[in-house]
Formats: C-alpha cells, structure tokens, sequence
C-alpha cells in the first residue's frame, strides 16, 4: 500500500510550495481540482498549472461538473491518471473514451453514498477506483466509516483492480485501511498541514510496516 501526498489549494502560490515540498519526499502526488460547482469549493485551475515544470508524476482527481472540458488544457508532464467521479457526468462512458484518447489511465471516483450497484457495469473499461471516505470538497473532513463495507464488497468482486481510498486518512486508521489490501492511500491536510511534511510523509509510510 503506498501513500500519496493530495495537494488541495485554491492558492497558487501554495500549490508551488506544496509541491516543492512534496518533491523532496515522494515521486508521485494527486491534485485536485475543483470547480464550486459539483463541490462547494473552488481550486487551483488547469491555468495555474500550466506555467509549473512537474518533477514528479502526478494524477488529476476532477471533482469537477464536466470533466471532459478539463483534459485538453491540463498540464501534461508527467501526469499518469486522470480520475473523474462517477456522479459527475450522466455518460462516463464517454468520460473513459475522452481519457484513452488522450493516452492516460483512467480513474473512477466514487463518492461516500454511492452505491457498489451503480457503477459496477463500468469497471472493466477503467484501470482505477479511488473511494472517498469523506464527503468531497474541503481538507479535514470527517472520515465516513461506512465506506470500509463498500471496499470489502468491492474488491470480493473485483480482486485485481487497483483501489484507492480519499479523505480522513490518519496514523489512528491507516493499519485498517491495508488489511483491506487496498493499494494506495491519498493524504492531504495530515501531510501538508503538519509543521513537517515530509516527517509527517514519513510517519505515514513507516505506520504501513
């Protein structure tokens, strides 16, 4: 199971700082963005990223209302997947394709309330699924523990699909989130927010044994 650092800003200098920092202790970040319209907050945008030399490889988690007018403006280095939420667009089917088109994985995000029913008919045409485990939009909420079932029934289904899980990461939960033999957790506010991100980074991966 592997921790990546979630970069949450609406600020662009603290998206440079953010990843300056994250460059010196991992090789691979999620950023999020967010358009005030599927979430109630606003992000950083494509633009603010554009102009930015990435160092590191990086995946895109829209939370963003069409996420098919994202891709072709969003900074291409060294970015590897691209996430949208499955509530997002009535057709994610031609989500997928825009996403293939563009040569990059493709990531389905799932909200804390949707159900395993809804979405299971497109797992065969992603390569990914991030479950939230907070209700989207801000750093530090509240971590929502129903979403544990979800993944347990998940993978019983799906067994070699990578799994990801979002939101309200902690070093009190992460032993329980690995004994669900997910294969990678994002962390934002407890990284970036810790006086020491890197020490904090740390703690995280040496808490995974």
């Amino acid at each position: 199971m592997k921790i990546v650092p979630a970069i949450l800003t609406e600020n662009p200098q603290d998206l440079n700082r953010m990843l300056a920092q994250a460059e010196t202790f991992t090789d691979f970040v999620q950023i999020d963005f967010m358009d005030g319209s599927f979430v109630p907050s606003k992000s950083v945008t494509q633009k603010d990223l554009a102009e930015i030399k990435m160092r590191i490889g990086w995946e895109a988690h829209l939370m963003v209302s069409n996420p098919t007018h994202y891709l072709s403006s969003l900074n291409r280095e060294g970015l590897e997947r691209v996430l949208f939420h499955w509530e997002a667009d009535p057709h994610p089917e031609s989500v997928v394709s825009a996403i293939r088109d563009q040569g990059l994985a493709v990531g389905l995000a799932i909200n804390p309330d949707t159900e395993l029913s809804q979405f299971e008919a497109l797992v065969p045409k992603i390569d990914s699924v991030l479950f939230l485990s907070v209700h989207p939009g801000f750093y530090g909420s509240t971590f929502v523990e129903e979403v544990l079932e979800k993944i347990k029934e998940f993978r019983s289904h799906f067994p070699s699909v990578v799994v990801g899980i979002d939101g309200g990461i902690s070093l009190d939960n992460i032993q329980r989130l690995k004994s669900l033999e997910m294969d990678y957790a994002c962390v934002g506010s407890r990284i970036f927010r810790h006086d020491d991100p890197r020490k904090s980074y740390e703690e995280f991966v040496r808490a995974l044994g």
